[in-house]
């Protein structure tokens, strides 16, 4: 049986960080959860792990060792063709969430990801 965990991080906002990933991961703020030093947010349908983040005095100094890999084409096999056309949809709504676009990561021909960061710099990838 596996078991549940939460994904943790720093943040110099808790609450806008996990408003972003609220929307952008289609999670609610976690009910109960109330610290003015943090935030915490759930899949309401109870299947993914739940995200939270505790105030740190510091900014974010170096690159991610661990990141959020937005799959919006799910699990292959896949028509690449409409992997690509979900992804560069999905990428413009978390533009308007605050997130930033780094790069897009080609295999070939084909878009195999496009590398963005959240509204305090996080890196993460939408797939």
């Amino acid at each position: 049986m596996a078991i549940h965990w939460t994904l943790g991080g720093d943040a110099s906002d808790p609450l806008l960080v996990a408003a972003f990933w609220a929307k952008a991961l289609g999670y609610v703020m976690e009910p109960g959860y109330d610290d003015p030093d943090g935030a915490s947010i759930i899949d309401p349908d109870g299947r993914g792990a739940a995200m939270s983040w505790l105030r740190v005095p510091e900014g974010k100094s170096s690159k991610n060792r661990l990141h959020i890999d937005v799959r919006v084409a799910g699990e292959g096999p896949w028509d690449m063709g409409e992997r690509e056309r979900m992804i560069r949809a999905k990428v413009p709504e978390l533009v308007a969430l605050g997130a930033r676009v780094v790069r897009e990561q080609r295999v070939g021909d084909v878009l195999g990801h496009v590398v963005m960061e959240d509204p305090e710099g996080n890196e993460f990838c939408v797939a």
